[in-house]
């Protein structure tokens, strides 16, 4: 007699348990991860924490009386935005007010100061030629660190990503003493021959007599010496104050941040391509090497002509003095190197850039090329109360609407209830551990539009559980018993599902994309919940309707199981048809 094949449903329902073991595993994992980081308790936004509020107001800069558009504003809220709000779900909320003011809120919890630094860095980009530098310190020995390599010629390119490719200062002794220094400052200014003519005309540093003895200087250039030597780059307070009230067509010391995170210590000479000449930045991915992610720049007609001007005096120098420094706000963000000069009106920044630092540097470009600073008219603290009014309403209509739901499934689901309400707890478990593992890495905040979707998403779990049960009873009402049932019911529960997540999902992704500020948290929280709603029920609720449909409370269609035949007006089983077997010797038999 030949063995029973082994059905679909067989195999199908055979290891039930190791769905359940996985997503509980994971539950574990996640609620543990959550108590190590220190982070038990979700982000909360402005409106639920209070934070602060800044308001900024733009200012023409001088010749420039038309700079304050709805284009430039605009264009100066996406950078702002990018910088203080990351993927969007921070809370931080920027927009214009009126003409020239923009608002910028900010989140409990958010340094306040340094979001503020961020959105203050307006303009004041220059393109200066790199004089002396070398790794900033009390102590610090001017030894060089290493150039880079040169890049492939054939391209218009300055290449090099950071401040830490720089070289030292140009004097063979690498000495840390004011008299080395202040004579390679005094070398550097007088080998120097990239200054523009204004600059020329205006800085006696650019065509000192006497290479050597400090007192024969003329007193420009002793104060550069004097400031380069008293540059300490680690200390906060002097970086800031580091070439303050210079002018653009005088040189100045400034400090940079080099790829080793150590701080670089820069005499530029005056500035020769300001900001405004750059028409657009951007940052792309180089496939034609593997340097990673790439800058690309595009000059105005004038900036154009400055810059080929400027890269074929560089390119015929001596590191560092084949470097140019681009200066935002006083602070050297990049010093390239240029090995011809570069024609055509654009230029790339290659190097070993990762996609954050390239887009960060394109951004800074971006934004120095607006023909606008901004000042802090004023910043105040928003206070949580109204947020937290609302917050508690909000969460009372949302008990009232779980009670409601759970209310429904028992009373005309009955025993089925079990698996939807356990189903229920395991998703809300997952929606708050991820929502406090998210605040800490990548700044999402809970706010009130995020609450109103996690309670939106408590329909979409259950509509879930719904179509899943009513197709098993459908199977029931067949004439099938309770495992075939299931077994058969999942295949067209489970595309009726995915089908209907995907639509929610579809719709929380276009929502997320369009809009900005507190839409953008309904439109996150409702979709990490549709993707969770699809994880617990395939995880989660598949696998212990299986285990449940071999219990006799439900197999045997108990009258609270939700599962019983006569209640649901069930048909009579179902049979096959038999092919007559072969005649039997009744005497034999």
């Amino acid at each position: 007699m030949a063995a029973p094949k082994k059905g679909r449903s067989a195999s199908a329902q055979s290891r039930p348990g190791r769905s359940l073991a996985l997503i509980l595993i994971a539950l574990v994992a996640l609620t543990g991860g959550m108590f190590l980081s220190g982070h038990s308790t979700p982000r909360l936004g402005i409106d639920l924490a209070g934070g602060t509020s800044i308001t900024l107001e733009a200012k023409n800069e001088p010749g420039q009386p038309n700079a304050i558009n709805k284009t430039n504003m605009n264009t100066a809220v996406d950078i702002m935005n990018r910088r203080v709000n990351g993927l969007g779900v921070s809370e931080a909320e920027v927009q214009t007010q009126g003409d020239r003011n923009i608002i910028v809120n900010i989140p409990k919890g958010t340094n306040s100061k340094q979001a503020l630094a961020q959105v203050g860095t307006t303009a004041k980009l220059y393109f200066r030629p790199v004089l002396v530098t070398e790794v900033s310190g009390k102590a610090a020995t001017g030894t060089p660190s290493p150039s880079a390599s040169s890049s492939d010629s054939s391209k218009d390119k300055a290449s090099d990503k950071a401040t830490g490719k720089a070289t030292s200062s140009s004097s063979a002794t690498p000495s840390a003493t004011a008299t080395s220094q202040g004579r390679a400052v005094t070398d550097a200014l007088k080998a120097d021959a990239t200054p523009s003519a204004t600059a020329s005309a205006k800085s006696s540093a650019s065509t000192g007599t006497t290479p050597a003895p400090s007192g024969s200087v003329d007193p420009a250039t002793a104060k550069l010496q004097a400031q380069y030597a008293a540059l300490d780059c680690t200390d906060k307070a002097v970086r800031a104050k580091a070439g303050d009230g210079v002018k653009a067509t005088d040189p100045t010391v400034a400090c940079g941040q080099n790829s080793s995170g150590q701080w670089q210590k820069y005499v530029l000479g005056p500035a020769e391509v300001s900001g405004t000449d750059i028409k657009s930045a951007a940052a792309v991915f180089d496939t034609q090497s593997a340097a990673g992610w790439k800058v690309t720049m595009d000059f105005t007609s004038g900036g154009s002509k400055k810059f080929a001007d400027i890269t074929g005096k560089l390119a015929k120098n001596q590191s560092p003095q084949n470097q140019f420094a681009i200066v935002l706000d006083g602070e050297v963000v990049s010093d390239p190197y240029v090995n011809q000069a570069l024609t055509g009106g654009n230029a790339e920044i290659s190097g070993s850039f990762t996609q954050t630092e390239a887009q960060d540097l394109a951004n800074m470009l971006k934004y120095g090329a607006l023909p606008l600073t901004f000042k802090a008219a004023s910043v105040t603290t928003v206070t949580a109360a109204l947020g937290g009014e609302q917050l508690h309403a909000g969460l009372i209509a949302g008990a009232i609407g779980l009670g409601l739901v759970i209310i429904y499934l028992v009373v005309y689901y009955r025993g089925l209830s079990i698996i939807a309400i356990a189903s229920l707890m395991v998703s809300a478990i997952l929606t708050y551990v991820l929502m406090a593992l998210l605040g800490p890495a990548i700044g999402f905040a809970l706010n009130l539009p995020a609450v109103c979707g996690a309670i939106v998403a408590i329909g979409i779990t259950a509509d879930s559980f719904i179509v899943f049960f009513e197709r098993i009873r459908d199977e029931i009402r067949e004439g099938r018993s309770l495992r075939p049932a299931v077994e058969r019911a999942w295949p067209r529960a489970r595309r009726t599902i995915l089908v209907s997540d995907f639509v929610s999902f579809l719709a929380a992704a276009v929502l997320f994309i369009v809009t900005v500020g507190k839409v953008q948290g309904f439109a996150f929280t409702l979709g990490l919940t549709t993707l969770l709603d699809v994880v617990v029920v395939f995880l989660f609720t598949k696998p212990l309707m299986t285990i449940l449909a071999r219990k006799k409370f439900f197999a045997s269609g108990h009258s609270w199981s939700g599962l019983d035949p006569k209640r649901l007006g069930a048909q009579p089983p179902l049979r096959r048809t038999r092919r007559a077997s072969a005649p039997v010797d009744t005497k034999e038999a």
